[in-house]
Formats: C-alpha cells, structure tokens, sequence
C-alpha cells in the first residue's frame, strides 16, 4: 500500500502498530483441525494471514482433497492462488455479512462441517451467520495480532500527517494505543465498514470508506478525496 499511495503522489509515513503472531497454543490447535481436515466439507480463509499459518501444516493445494474453500477479499483469494487452490466462493463485497448471504445451505444441517481458521480477536458474525445456516462451525485461533515495540519511533512526525489509513479494526486501537488520539491525522480513511466502524466506536470521525474493501480501493478513494479537496498546504 505505500507504494500505491507513493506512486499517487503520497509522502508515506508507515507505522507499524500490530505484528502478526503465533496462537498462544503455538498453533497446536490448527494443526490438530488441519490432520482432520477431510472431515470438512468447506475450510473459510478470511485473510492472507490465515491462508498461510494453514499452509505451514498442509503443505500443498492437494492436501485439501476434496473440501471446498471460500475467501473473503482478493487479497485472500490470491494468496490461495499462490498455493495453486483457487477459492470456490468468494463474495462482492469482502466483509463477512456478505459471504454468510451467499453461502450455501448444509445437505445435512446440524452435520455438515465448516472450518473456520481465523484471528483470535476476529468478530462473530461469520460462525454466528453460518451456524444459523445450519452449519457446524469449528472455529480455530490461527495467529494474534499484537502490539509491536516502537520505543525508537518518532511519533513527533504524524503532526505533519494530513491523512491515515486503516486496514482493520486492530490498525485502529493499534494506532491509539501507541500514538494516541491526538496524533491523528485531520482525515481519517477506513478500507471498509468494519473499520470504520472502529473508528467511529473509538471516538475518531470517519472521511473515507473505500466503496471496494482493498489496498487498491483505499489508495483510490484517497487519491479521488486528494483531487477533490485539492493538495494539502506545504504540498503534503
């Protein structure tokens, strides 16, 4: 994304206010669903991170046999490609209320399996949607996201800042957490509306929501947000 945004014409100031991690089980959890992975009739991907924690214990696209995959977004969906699986199901719009609307129905409600490997702070509304579908759902802590240590970071340097980006929910209370509400930027842009509904619970006012929930979509709606407003003083 910063070199989308740069390429935009952007001054790019990252700051990195989660690390992705291992489960607090070390994966032991995801490796014991993974060994019984036939056992499922559809494994769900709601992130790039999930696809490659599961890749470390299958080992190859093969590996899943017969079971059916679905991807939330293309950024997930391309890291499938990578393992050369493509996902049978993935929704238009890439929040998970919509790929519980387009998910089919169980042949054999309360039977059927769904395994769901995901973060372990990811919301409910996936397992909560599909279990009403009449799914059994297995849901299975993948990684963490965790605060990193920026004990060298000059946060000084956001006061320039005219805009910030956030991904996901844990970019928001990540970024107040270590650099504090006062040091956010006068415009505040969200890559969809989980995020920013975030934002708004932690008190920030939302000016951006890409109308398409990728890195793609948010450079292009701040760039449209750019050249509508015109360029900021100084040229930032």
């Amino acid at each position: 994304m910063a070199e989308r945004l740069a390429d935009a014409g952007a001054r790019v100031l990252e700051v990195p206010v989660i690390e992705i991690a291992d489960p607090l089980d070390q994966g032991a959890a995801l490796l014991r669903a993974i060994s019984r992975i036939e056992e499922f009739e559809w494994v769900v991907f709601t992130s790039a991170n999930a696809v490659e924690r599961c890749w470390r214990h299958l080992g190859g696209g093969r590996a899943l046999g017969g079971v059916k995959v679905a991807a939330i977004g293309d950024a997930t969906a391309a890291a499938l490609a990578g393992h050369d699986v493509v996902a049978d199901l993935v929704p238009e719009r890439f929040v998970a209320e919509s790929l519980v609307e387009v998910f089919p129905d169980p042949v054999r409600p309360g039977e059927a399996q769904v395994l769901l490997p995901c973060a372990a702070d990811a919301r409910d509304v996936l397992p909560n949607g599909l279990r009403d579908k009449g799914w059994r759902v297995e849901v299975v802590e993948a990684y963490r996201t965790v605060r990193p240590t920026l004990d060298a970071y000059d946060f000084a340097s956001l006061e320039d800042a005219d805009a910030v980006t956030f991904t996901s929910p844990s970019t928001v209370n990540g970024f107040l957490e270590l650099a504090g509400a006062a040091l956010v930027p006068p415009v505040v842009a969200c890559i969809g509306p989980v995020t920013a509904r975030a934002a708004l619970k932690a008190g920030l006012s939302v000016d951006i929501v890409a109308a398409v929930h990728t890195v793609e979509g948010l450079v292009g709606a701040l760039a449209l947000w750019a050249e509508q407003e015109g360029a900021p003083d100084g040229g930032r």
